[in-house]
């Protein structure tokens, strides 16, 4: 542990998300955290967080965040939104600086996130209360971290629940990234921290993209 970063130095690629989880499992029961809650990022966080969850026998819950990808290249994220009664958005100012993206690209995007949000939270939320956060310790899963855009945004929002503690774990972020992001947390939990950092999906023999109907299975196995 450095600097508020636990590296448990796992070795990769994983076999899938679900072995992924059970390995975080581990490092986080380490940290004997008081009444936690569990909050995966859909889609790919959920199964990674389904095993969490289970190990503590904590509540699990979501953070609706939806990347705004770059216009020529959407997988890598400009900015992102996160829901909320007020929505937050994070700026990934580098990319945006060398992009020189105009507002109205921005404008356009962001409704169209707003627009998926709420279809996500209709469809995988429907008749489920938020679970409770002030005071809480909060365990905010993803699958991998590569630019922490979208993260950034879910961590700004969440800080705003007031939380006891803020905990990021992740199986795999890159090394930049993982040191400004552990600016924003009070612990970042990851299994690897590679020097040499692609795609998420290259750490994982199975990175299967995961649809509607699988975040709504998984959500219903720890209901």
């Amino acid at each position: 542990m450095t600097d508020g970063v636990i590296d448990a130095r796992q070795p990769t690629p994983f076999p899938d998300r679900t072995f992924a989880g059970r390995l975080l499992a581990i490092e986080i029961g380490k940290l004997g955290l008081a009444d936690p809650v569990v909050l995966a990022l859909p889609r790919g966080g959920v199964p990674v967080a389904v095993e969490v969850a289970r190990a503590l026998d904590a509540p699990l819950d979501l953070v609706l965040v939806r990347k705004l990808g770059m216009p020529d290249e959407p997988e890598f994220a400009a900015a992102a939104v996160v829901d909320g009664a007020a929505a937050e958005i994070v700026l990934n100012e580098d990319a945006i600086g060398a992009a020189d993206l105009e507002n109205r690209y921005f404008e356009k995007a962001s409704a169209d996130a707003r627009r998926e949000i709420e279809r996500r939270r209709k469809l995988y939320l429907a008749g489920r209360q938020p679970v409770p956060l002030e005071g809480r310790d909060l365990v905010v899963v993803d699958d991998g971290i590569a630019t922490g855009t979208t993260v950034r945004a879910a961590l700004k929002a969440l800080r705003r629940k007031r939380p006891r503690k803020l905990i990021l774990a992740v199986p795999l972020v890159a090394p930049s990234v993982a040191r400004q992001i552990a600016r924003e947390v009070d612990l970042l939990v990851a299994l690897a921290i590679p020097r040499r950092f692609g795609a998420v999906g290259a750490f994982y023999d199975d990175f299967t993209q995961l649809d509607d109907d699988d975040v709504i299975r998984l959500l219903a196995s720890v209901s």
